[in-house]
């Protein structure tokens, strides 16, 4: 029973090789990669060794977390049944600790509770009040591959439709964070960000509820500064107090974005915000508040080089939750979690059905690259036929961004470079990943035979991580896997520390 370590991976295959490429080359060749490099103590590859580009000389490996700090404790079910849109099926768009939570609950040492979004809103007015929120607590995790065996959390509040009327204009596959905040000035509140896949650029992104879901009385709304809103509404955490009042002004939130296809950028991305006023009253409706930016790629709107980028970054990449982890021992570090491209070639289009070796892009798209191999350059132009259409109901996947092969990550970036960013010491795309953690050994992967043509299978599953949260004192991550218990998520749990 594996309790005490990750298996690394290479983050993408291709740590090493940089994201500096132009899109004017063909190659019918795959890159070699990287040879790993061995964590001392614990014989597991680790991929920091190899990656000067990541080496922070503002703080000693000592002071990082690394993969050897991550415990695997197991996983627990979310309750509830599947009446839309009451339940958990088709949700885990976003997730927050509490760590106010459950005051009566067993000393088991899971403390606090979760909010926890339920099935999403579907455009065109089906499911008009999807994404509604619960409160559950947390039961004792247990390691295994049989859902039967895992504890089911309990309801503390039922679900509550906390944005009715709200966001109306933002109901196709919305992208949503949250993030359970207590501070003085406000006391505690839920602080959501919220998008769609195809975003608009004038309708405000953010607002905060109250923990009381009988009576959230949401408030709002507001912009981040100007910052394109592909780049600011998939997840959300806290910033540490002494971390956010050196460096960014006091902003304890953080809240960035990272779709597919690169339009908000080329990488996971982070600003920190602060939306009361000093008095702990609201911004008002429609502010621009003012940012500072932590992490922020070279968006794929602007160019269709690979330039200013995350290293390894692929098009198909997803980064869906993320959270500023810290230890009673002064290790920290920024992570992200999400489903990484890692295979050889990633394209616009569809799954081939004679196998994730084969490519099959949408050949009626001409106007940008639309398959490219590892390295960032173009596929072979052999490539470029594609393998069906939709209008010929030929295709046995949804349209998308594809990759030969997916895996599910968590990267690591060192908050000392963050720091430079908000100091104007580093370009807030200079900062990469010091270490990536590939978890696929610890999901079920299970997703239902009904949804195949949306997440697919095997190498080439999508939509493996939903949203994170983390319980900063008694240093527990709990990450959603989505669809793994049939069309509801399964949260995993981590040790930290």
């Amino acid at each position: 029973m594996k309790t005490g370590f990750f298996v690394v991976s290479i983050i993408g295959g291709l740590l090493a090789l940089g994201c500096n490429l132009t899109t004017g080359v063909r190659s019918d060749q795959q890159p070699s990669g990287l040879e790993p490099s061995v964590i001392p103590g614990n014989d597991l590859p680790n991929t920091t060794a190899k990656n000067p580009a990541s080496q922070s000389d503002a703080s000693g490996p000592s002071d990082l977390l690394q993969p050897e700090d991550f415990a695997y404790l197991g996983a627990f079910r979310l309750p509830g049944n599947e009446d839309r849109p009451r339940t958990f099926a088709y949700g885990g768009n976003a997730m927050t600790f509490n760590p106010d939570g459950d005051p009566d609950g067993v000393d088991d040492g899971f403390p606090g509770s979760l909010f926890v979004m339920g099935h999403d809103r579907i455009a065109y007015g089906d499911v008009p009040e999807g994404n509604q929120v619960a409160e559950i607590n947390i039961p004792l995790p247990v390691q295994g591959k049989n859902l039967e065996e895992l504890a089911t959390a309990e309801f503390i509040q039922g679900f509550s439709n906390v944005t009715a009327g709200a966001f109306t204009e933002m109901e196709e596959i919305p992208k949503v964070g949250m993030a359970y905040l207590n501070r003085k000035e406000t006391g505690p509140l839920i602080h959501l960000a919220w998008g769609q896949h195809l975003q608009p650029q004038d309708i405000a992104s953010h607002a905060w509820f109250l923990p009381d879901l009988k009576t959230p009385g949401l408030t709002g709304f507001w912009f981040i500064g100007n910052q394109d809103l592909y780049s600011v509404n998939g997840y959300m955490f806290e910033i540490p107090v002494e971390w956010a009042d050196a460096n960014t002004g006091g902003r304890y939130l953080g809240t960035g974005r990272m779709r597919d296809g690169g339009q908000g950028g080329m990488g996971p991305t982070l600003l920190a915000y602060r939306p009361w006023l000093d008095d702990g009253s609201p911004a008002p409706n429609g502010t621009h508040l003012e940012e500072v930016p932590l992490l922020l790629y070279e968006k794929s709107s602007n160019t269709e080089e690979f330039v200013n980028c995350m290293d390894g970054y692929q098009h198909a990449d997803e980064w869906e939750g993320g959270a500023w982890l810290s230890t009673v021992d002064g290790k920290s570090a920024v992570m992200f979690a999400g489903t990484k491209a890692t295979g050889n070639k990633t394209w616009y289009g569809y799954i081939h059905p004679d196998g994730p070796e084969h490519v099959c892009v949408d050949a009626h798209v001409t106007d940008y690259p639309t398959c490219r191999m590892a390295d960032g350059s173009l596929c072979p132009q052999s490539d470029m036929g594609g393998c069906c259409s939709e209008e010929e109901g030929g295709c046995i996947s949804m349209r998308g961004w594809m990759s030969s092969r997916f895996d599910a990550q968590i990267i690591l970036y060192n908050p000392d470079d963050l720091a430079k960013v908000a100091a104007g010491e580093m370009e807030p795309w200079e900062p990469q990943p010091y270490s990536a953690m590939d978890i696929d050994e610890f999901l079920f992967l299970s997703a239902p035979e009904w949804e195949t043509q949306m997440v697919a299978s095997g190498d080439q599953r999508r939509y493996r991580i939903g949203d994170v949260a983390f319980d900063r004192v008694s240093g527990l991550l709990y990450v959603l896997e989505q669809y793994a218990d049939e069309a509801k998520p399964v949260v995993h749990v981590w040790k930290v520390g």
